[in-house]
Formats: C-alpha cells, structure tokens, sequence
C-alpha cells in the first residue's frame, strides 16, 4: 500500500507543477502523505487547499484525520465539525465525531452526530451524490442527478428539497418556493423542508407567509429556541419589532447569553432606530464570545461607532486563534478595516479591507467578463425598435419610483427623503423585478441572451401582468401611500424590462464619483449579492460598464431616467430635493428637506447615517486610500473623470 501511495504522489506532482490550486489534486495529495506518516507536509498541503477552497469540507474532514493520527483528538473534534458545516453528507466525519464525544463521555452529544450520520447513509446513493455536488459547488451536475433521481422518484421529499436548495444557490427561488410546498403536501411534520421554506420566502420577501410558518413551528413546539428564534427574525421582517424583541428575550431566557440571539437583537434595535441599544446587543454578543465576528462586524457596519483601543485589541487577539471559520476570518477583516481606519492608520485599514475582500471573493462564481456580456446583450436587444413595438403595454399604475444604481452611491438617502413625502411609502430593496428577469431567462443557462430577446416576443396581456403582478406582491410592504419606492440597485440592468411592464413608473439614477463609490463598495460586506464589490478591479470594471449601459437608455429612453448626483444633493439639499419631487410629479414639502428628522425602519448599511444632517466630510475619505487604489483607478478608465452624464431632461413631470 505505501507504494501505492508513493506512485500517487509521483503522478499528482505535475498536475500541481501545472495547477498549484487544484483543489482535487491538493486534496489527494495530503491523503496519500498522511497515509505515508508524512505529516507536515500533509498540512502544509492542507493549509493550501483551504486558503484556495476555503469551504471544501473534505479538506476539514483529512485535517481531522490527520489531527487524529497524530493523537490530537481535541482538535480534530472541530475539524470534522467544521467538515459537516461545509458538506453535512461526509458520513465519515459524523462517525468520527461520534468516537470522539464518546470517548470524551459527551454521549449526548455523539448520539446526535451518530443519528446524522445514520440520517444520511439511509439516503438513496444517487441523493449522497446530489449532496456532496451540491456543497463543493458542482451545481450544475447537481441539479442533473437531481432531476434524473426525482423523474423516477417524483415524491421523494429530500430530493426535491435539494433540488430546492439548488434552486436556491442558482436564485430561482420561484421554483424553489413550488418544490418546498410540494414536499409540506407530503410530510406536513418534516421540520427541515418547513425551515427551509422559510428561508426561501423570506428571500422573496414574501415576509407575511415566512412569519405564518415561523408561527406555526413555534406553536407547534414553544419551547424550542431555534423555532423562537425564527419567529423572532421573521417578526423583524414583517416590522413587528415588539414581536420580534420579545421572542429574542424568550430565547435568552432559554439560551442565557447565545451571542447569535444577542447579535440578531441587535440588528432588530438598529433597525428600528435604537442605535445604542442595538450597540449594548452587539457588546453583549463580544463579552459572551469574544471571537464571535458577527458582532463585531455589526458594530462596524453602524458607519457612525469607533473602536476603542481595548476594542482593536480584543479583534487582534480574536483574529489570530487558527480555530475561526472562514466566514468568521471575512466579518472580522472587514471590522478591523474600520477600526484602523478610525485611527487613520490607513496602510493597516486598507490591509484589513483588502484581505477580507479576498477571502470573500474566493465564495464567489462572480467574474466581470460574464457580467459585462449581459450588460452588453441589453444595449444590442434592448433598442428604439423593441420601445416603438412594445411601448404603452405594461400595467398603468404610476405608484413605483425605481432607485437604481450603484450600492453605497446615495440610493439610501434618496429614499429617505422620498419617503419623508407625506404621498410615499419607503420600502425596501425589492427583489421582485430580479426575479421577473430570472423567470424570463428560462431553465436553459446556455442561451444566454433569451432574455432580453424574449421582450420582443412578449404580448400585451404577458407584460400587463407582469406590472400587476409587481404591484400585487409588493403590496405588502407598503402602507397606504399612494407611491412607494423601490431602491434595488441592480435594477439598472432591467431598466428596459421595467418599463415595459411599469411604463408610468418613475426611475431615478443614484450616481457618486466613481472613485468614492466604487472604494464605499470595496469596504463593504454585503449580506448578500453584490459579489463585484469583492475586488478593485471588479468593482471598477462594473462602474464603468454600468455608466455605459445608462447612457444607453438614456438614448434610447430619452427623459424617463432622472439622474441625481450624491455630490450635488449634499452641495445642494433643496435644489435637489425640488428636481427629485418635480420629476415625480409631487409638491414640494419641507420635510423631504429635513429627511433626517423622519422615523422609519432602514435597513441597509447606510441606516445610520440617514438618520443625521448631511456632511461633506464623507465625500473624499477614498483620498486617504489613494495610494493603494491603483487598480481601481486602472479599471475605471474614462469613467474615472467622465462619469456625470447629465440625464435628458424630462419628457413629462
């Protein structure tokens, strides 16, 4: 056998010679030298492996084997741990947890991860295939055996809630949302595909259904705190934060001091406007777990808290245990950014930002050249002919005021000052016209350019149901105003798609000097989406080709997209304030002028900073970075000093 092993090595030598990062071969090859007792060297392989594949559970599972050989039992408890977050189908490693809690008298603890090991070899072999494809990103192939096991077990319940969470990963959560209901209809009491239907509404925000089943798991079971605490989060998305902080505290009751509990607590109290609450949440989360990133990245995300020095220290020390997760190492990067950005040390600010924004970018399938391709098929398809043939068709209510754009570059402030009007409703990022977009692409990923093309093709009745399906759904998060807003950054790239289905509907361009936005972006952790901002060079590729396709529709869509410019309205509040109502055919009010006066949830990175007076100090903190942002500058190209493009004036008010 240890021949064996030997000529292994020997022939992955150059597919590594060839491909450092292949994950596979990096993989095999830390197996063979374990087997071989050449334990270094097996880590140091293993540590390449994760910096390149940070989430491949098989490389946790051998970093458990190896620990294990070597008689480090205690560390190798966390590795198969850490294997079964990544990839809950490794069987190998629930085994090996269950001998290790066993021999540690956690029997509890082993019977649980025995009963998911068991729960997972009882699986048909072509689902373990599914799940293992499916959690090391082979979706595509995923998705296929999927499909092929559920044509010859079409009520198979865990294989359609995989194909589900395919669905999920690719963002079709349409056909997520039918696959999950489906399986209720045959296991009405199967807990996971409940959970996971809660997780797919609330992608949706369809918020009022996600909180009637968070309802129904925690009638079904009061004292359980994973339902409590689903209610609780879907309370918060439904605005009932009285709701939502009472069932946290019930958590804490159960779970005194869970810093997970603490931390969502504190995002409920952020976002209904009580900062230093929220702050007190965020500290009780740290002095529970120290290490516990989210917290500390939620104290940075306020934009408007500064670390102590004990605070930068504590994250210091909290960044140098080996035991942190991936995500943990990415929201711990991103807080010390702010923190040694506090202290204008911006050598070690930028560092921090730039490491995080690497670790993100590994999570990511985002690539810049596939992103312009689609941006270039709206401005070949999407031309005067299509506007000509299909124009005046869609839904004719004029409620929608469509904020788009770039994130960070001021769409937060245009909203609240809209919804400081007396005749707006503020709501949220919607994600209903992504959605639209994504079920016009249709299931085969290789026709690239169906939609758009397929707006040619639609008739009246499709594109006015489509504008009255988007009133319909988002009816929800509005409250009686007869406009409301909707500030979906990318939807820029269906401006067309848009007025087509909404044709009275209202667009305004949120747009910031490039070089500010685009940096504002790079030091931002998003929640979701938003995966150009993870690198110079991406995010400066995306302004530049975003300005492109607006000056499109503004050829082709001449006078319906008002551009507003952050730097103007912060020089200028009324004046800018007057444009924007004008064009919206609303009457001038004072309180859009004094937007930070008006209380409402916000729940986007900028909540805190729409809560004060407008300053100029903000407008040029990407100079102090200058000397590191080269790259950006170099993808930016003509965008860097061409980049206002005065929209057309108005063909209507």
């Amino acid at each position: 056998m240890a021949g064996s092993f030997a000529e292994a090595l020997d022939l992955l030598a150059p597919v590594l010679e060839a491909e450092p990062g292949h994950g596979e071969a990096l993989y095999m090859t830390a197996v063979c030298q374990r087997y071989l007792e050449q334990f270094d060297k097996a880590r140091t392989c293993l540590e390449t492996l994760k910096s390149v594949q940070p989430e491949f559970g098989r490389a946790w599972q051998e970093e458990g084997h190896l620990l294990r050989a070597q008689g480090n039992a205690g560390q190798a408890l966390q590795a198969y741990a850490r294997a079964c977050q990544y990839n809950p189908a490794l069987t190998a490693s629930w085994s090996a947890q269950a001998e290790i809690l066993t021999g540690m008298g956690r029997t509890h603890e082993a019977a649980q991860a025995r009963a998911q090991g068991d729960r997972v070899a009882l699986l048909p072999k072509p689902l373990v295939a599914v799940m293992n494809h499916l959690h090391e990103g082979r979706l595509i192939r995923a998705e296929t055996l999927c499909r092929d096991f559920l044509k010859a077990n079409p009520r198979h319940v865990e294989g359609m809630r995989l194909l589900a969470e395919i669905g999920m990963r690719f963002n079709v959560t349409d056909d997520a949302e039918i696959l999950l209901k489906s399986a209720l209809e045959f296991e009405p009491d199967n807990i996971q595909v409940r959970l996971d239907l809660i997780q797919v509404l609330r992608k949706r925000q369809k918020f009022a259904a996600a909180l009637e089943q968070a309802q129904y798991l925690r009638d079904k079971d009061p004292a359980n705190p994973v339902f409590l605490s689903h209610y609780a989060i879907e309370a918060m998305q439904t605005g009932h934060y009285k709701r939502a902080l009472a069932a946290f505290d019930g958590v804490l009751k159960m779970l005194p001091g869970d810093p997970a509990t603490l931390t969502s607590r504190g995002h409920a109290l952020k976002t209904a406007g009580e900062t230093e609450k929220a702050i007190a949440s965020y500290k009780a989360a740290i002095a529970s777990q120290p290490d516990h990133a989210d917290a500390w990245y939620a104290l940075a995300n306020l934009k408007t808290y500064s670390f102590s020095d004990d605070e930068l220290a504590a994250m210091q020390a909290a960044d140098a245990r080996d035991t942190l997760s991936h995500a943990q190492r990415i929201h711990l990067s991103f807080a010390l950014g702010k923190a040694h950005e506090d202290r204008k040390d911006y050598e070690n600010a930028f560092g921090a930002y730039a490491r995080g924004n690497d670790l993100k970018r590994r999570q990511t399938r985002y690539t810049s050249d596939q992103m312009e391709e689609e941006l270039e098929a709206q401005k070949a398809i999407c031309t005067p002919d299509l506007f000509a043939a299909q124009s005046g068709k869609g839904h004719e209510d004029p409620a929608p005021i469509f904020i788009v754009g770039l994130p960070r570059a001021g769409s937060t402030l245009l909203e609240q000052i809209l919804a400081s009007h007396s005749q707006v409703d503020g709501t949220l990022e919607l994600p209903n016209i992504l959605s639209t977009a994504h079920s016009l692409r249709g299931r085969n990923r290789s026709d690239r350019t169906r939609y758009p093309r397929i707006l040619h093709e639609l008739d009246a009745g499709a594109l006015a149901d489509m504008g009255r399906r988007f009133i319909e759904e988002t009816a929800i998060h509005r409250k009686g105003a007869p406009f409301f807003t909707d500030k979906m950054p990318n939807n820029f790239r269906h401006i067309a798609l848009i007025k087509l289905i909404l044709p009275n509907a209202k667009i305004i361009d949120a747009r910031r000097h490039p070089m500010a936005c685009c940096f504002s972006g790079f030091k931002q952790l998003f929640a979701e989406g938003q995966e150009f901002t993870y690198g110079l060079e991406e995010v400066g590729r995306y302004y530049r080709a975003y300005v492109d396709l607006m000056d499109h529709w503004d050829r082709v869509l001449p006078g319906e997209v008002l551009r507003v410019i952050h730097e103007d309205v912060v020089d200028d509040i009324e004046g800018q304030v007057r444009r924007i109502l004008d064009f919206c055919g609303l009457p001038f009010e004072q309180a859009c002028v004094d937007f930070h006066k008006t209380r409402r949830e916000v729940r986007t990175a900028s909540s805190e900073q729409v809560r004060q007076p407008l300053y100029r100090s903000g407008l040029e903190q990407w100079k102090a970075f200058e000397p590191f942002l080269d790259p950006l500058k170099n993808a930016l190209g003509p965008a860097l000093d061409d980049w206002r493009h005065d929209s057309p004036p108005p063909t209507r008010p």
